[in-house]
């Protein structure tokens, strides 16, 4: 993407090294304790980005690519934050991490909204705090007016259409406003739906294991427009209410303590640096996005490769 810069290494300026230890000291603690508590050996992933420069996009699967070598194990624990991004991509990361692991159990520190909420319902099992949230799966669309939800666009057409059908003297409104739209976004946006929610019923009916009546409500749910926001967060308490299969974070204290250092180091990286995405593995390895600068800004020192 123009404006960022990616690396597989692991640092950030000297004066930041500090950060980089400290979260995959506790990567690597996440990791023991799995492995101490009878749950078997575990590999632990982070995936973590910060808004607006970083959301969910086709190149990240190379980043799980570069965080997956060297590892051994069919059991992943994926902590996630993010606001979302592309459906395709989250249909690609879906489709390597299951051909690599045969449980997965997705940990959710705050938030794993739209794209992230559809990674989460492919996993076995959804780990999330009493403050975390999931989102809608509608898709949004880059449009002349900056993003715009699928439901927005297609309820919009279909005022329009209902307007018009009622008094043809209100197309003199609906025609400019539809133009600024590229030719077929309606139907795009009608499919892109369709799509999401066919995918998350498949992954919640396969991996979660749920009945298949179950999975297509859920999905059809997460899909839906009920929600009155792309950004509107379901609560741990709506998500587990729908059927989803949720674990209270707060039930496990040790889980809890180490997920949420992992996250304030997170926090404090993208706070500190100009990392704006990263995917990084209990080894300390992994995939690295920063952020660049206009000509003529400070710029902080940006990792060297290794």
């Amino acid at each position: 993407m123009a404006g960022f810069e990616s690396t597989t290494t692991g640092r950030f300026s000297t004066d930041r090294r500090h950060l980089d230890r400290k979260r995959r000291e506790f990567l690597r603690k996440l990791r023991e304790v799995s492995e101490t508590s009878g749950d078997g050996e575990r590999n632990v992933m982070l995936y973590a980005m910060k808004p607006p420069h970083g959301a969910i996009w086709v190149d990240d699967v190379q980043g799980f690519m570069a965080a997956q070598h060297e590892l051994k194990g069919d059991k992943l624990d994926l902590i996630i934050h993010s606001q979302g991004g592309s459906s395709e991509a989250a249909e690609q990361i879906v489709s390597y991490l299951r051909q690599k692991y045969s449980h997965i159990r997705v940990i959710v520190p705050l938030y794993a909204m739209s794209a992230a909420t559809m990674i989460a319902c492919a996993a076995d099992e959804i780990v999330m705090g009493r403050q975390s949230a999931l989102g809608p799966i509608d898709p949004q669309f880059l449009t002349a007016t900056g993003p715009m939800p699928a439901h927005a666009i297609v309820q919009e057409f279909q005022i329009a259409l209902e307007q018009i059908k009622a008094d043809p003297k209100t197309a003199a409104f609906w025609v400019p406003k539809l133009s600024v739209l590229p030719h077929g976004h309606y139907a795009h946006a009608l499919a892109a739906l369709d799509r999401a929610s066919n995918l998350v019923e498949q992954w919640l009916s396969r991996y979660a294991k749920l009945p298949p009546e179950k999975a297509t409500q859920i999905a059809k749910w997460l899909a839906s427009s009920q929600h009155g926001s792309h950004g509107k967060p379901i609560s741990v308490v709506e998500a587990a209410a729908s059927g989803l299969k949720i674990k209270i974070l707060e039930e496990d204290q040790g889980l809890q303590d180490l997920v949420l250092a992992i996250f304030h180091a997170t926090m404090m990286t993208f706070e500190s640096t100009p990392c704006v995405k990263f995917v990084e593995n209990h080894l300390g390895r992994g995939f690295y996005q920063l952020f660049q600068f206009p000509p003529g800004q400070p710029q902080q020192q940006t990792p060297p490769s290794v």
